[in-house]
């Protein structure tokens, strides 16, 4: 249990240090253009794809609350946290390091923009970091169990 806490809290903290120190460089002024992908500076008052910017000011009290919720639920629910503590702390890592920049900046830090064949949506490193951390909790939770 300690091996999947210690795990959790470096990853988590490794994920959140990641983001935070590649978003630093969008808010120095580091842009950069290509024929396919460009990397500019963006705020995101929603979530993906900008759904809930109307919320405004809330939505950051409201993604605290459901961090909280779900922090309080792995608690309670030790073996889902024992299974999957791994992505788990990636999950809460870049998450926390949204969360961070809605208090911080007023909106989440993204920078990556795909814009070849068609404009897709401007996202961040922990945006990545949360989609492999969902991916990996799906492969764990449906994977064939094995007799070993």
């Amino acid at each position: 249990m300690t091996k999947n806490i210690s795990a959790f809290i470096l990853l988590a903290i490794g994920i959140f240090l990641i983001d935070q120190n590649l978003k630093a460089l969008f808010l120095d002024g580091f842009r950069w253009n290509g024929e396919y992908i460009s990397l500019i500076l963006v705020f995101n008052k929603g979530v993906a794809f900008s759904m809930f910017s109307f919320l405004q000011e809330y939505l950051k009290y409201i993604q605290t609350a459901i961090f909280v919720f779900m922090s309080v639920y792995l608690v309670y629910e030790k073996k889902i946290f024992l299974k999957y503590s791994l992505p788990l702390g990636v999950l809460y890592g870049a998450g926390i390091g949204n969360l961070h920049d809605r208090f911080v900046h007023g909106g989440v830090v993204d920078y990556i923009f795909w814009h070849k064949w068609f404009n897709f949506a401007v996202f961040n490193f922990a945006d990545i970091m949360i989609d492999f951390a969902v991916v990996w909790i799906l492969f764990l939770n449906f994977r064939k169990k094995s007799n070993v």
